[in-house]
């Protein structure tokens, strides 16, 4: 058995298995729980690398700015089940992947794989687990691998969002492959129309983005139905308006613990927005009390009114007041055919 590092191995080969689409999904298997899917994916490096673990502390590490994950999103809340894994083992299982970064740098190692057990290691040691480290391997290779090892990676995880792939699969076709997108699919291992649909939605404007609950909820299946129409500027304009009205309801139902708008449903409004005649679009309106803006009314022919009130320190009755002239002055215009 070669002493080379199984890592080197799987770059040299590329990923087992291409990233697959929703809509292009194979049946579903059963689902295992997390330490099992590290396991698989990494069964054969654990089996073959023969360069010794260190342990170091979080803060001896930089975060490699060349992996999808966005550090800044992490969360307690999205590494909880992973936290309790790390108190529960007294540490990670599974190494993270440094390497050691030039003289003269901050820290002495950057982590290339492992963003979330760093996060999570970071937090145990600031939450009454100080003596846990992080175990890691040390690998000396350049960015383009570094890249293609975390992608690796990447690929078993779920917490990812499409929209974080997207970005750095852009940012890496750039930096890495002459801007080539071929030349890149075919390097990963990665279908050139799954390649260019997950660039693609780099595309999508943040007014649109915003509309949505979390960038988790932005599927690469969606870019299918709103990239052809963020390219119009007509149909773009049109889906900003409607955006704007959907982020408002999102943060209405999020202050009063009520569910999201789920992500298909967005899609269908911000699709259905850039149908709608300006006939039957909707006509907003603020709704003020005591000078504070406590809502907001849509007033639509084919529907009436739609009301969106923010929650307030203002009473019932006061509310109630500073609505009474909205609904007489839309019986007013209904009245009057306009």
């Amino acid at each position: 058995m070669s002493r080379r590092s199984m890592i080197g191995e799987a770059l040299a080969a590329g990923p087992a298995e291409p990233i697959v689409v929703a809509d292009e999904a194979p049946p579903a298997e059963p689902r295992t729980n997390f330490t099992s899917k590290r396991l698989d994916a990494f069964g054969e490096a654990a089996r073959m690398v023969k360069k010794p673990s260190i342990r170091l502390k979080p803060s001896e590490c930089s975060i490699w700015p060349g992996n999808a994950r966005d550090y800044a999103m992490l969360s307690e809340v999205r590494v909880r089940s992973l936290i309790d894994s790390l108190q529960a083992e007294n540490g990670n299982r599974i190494p993270v992947v440094v390497r050691r970064s030039p003289k003269g740098a901050e820290h002495p190692y950057e982590l290339i794989t492992g963003t979330r057990r760093h996060w999570a290691v970071s937090w145990l040691n600031a939450n009454h687990y100080p003596d846990i480290e992080l175990v890691a391997i040390i690998e000396d290779i350049d960015d383009e691998a570094a890249f293609r090892l975390a992608d690796i990676e990447n690929r078993e995880r779920e917490d990812i969002s499409d929209l974080e792939r997207g970005l750095n699969y852009k940012a890496a076709v750039d930096a890495y492959y002459d801007g080539v997108q071929a030349k890149m699919a075919d390097r990963v291992k990665l279908s050139k129309s799954s390649l260019a649909r997950y660039i693609g939605l780099t595309e999508i404007p943040q007014s649109i983005i915003s509309a949505f609950n979390s960038p988790m909820d932005l599927h690469v299946r969606y870019g299918d139905k709103l990239l052809p129409l963020v390219r119009n500027p007509a149909s773009l304009a049109k889906m900003e308006e409607a955006a704007v009205h959907i982020a408002n309801e999102q943060s209405f139902r999020q202050s009063g613990d009520e569910e999201p708008i789920a992500g298909a449903e967005v899609v269908a409004r911000l699709v259905k927005a850039t149908t709608t005649s300006s006939r039957g679009r909707s006509q907003k309106t603020l709704i003020e009390a005591g000078g504070t803006r406590i809502g907001q009314v849509d007033q639509d022919r084919g529907r009436g009114l739609t009301l969106t009130l923010t929650p307030s320190e203002l009473s019932t009755d006061e509310i109630l007041e500073a609505l009474r002239p909205l609904i007489d002055n839309a019986k007013i215009n209904r009245k009057q055919g306009r």
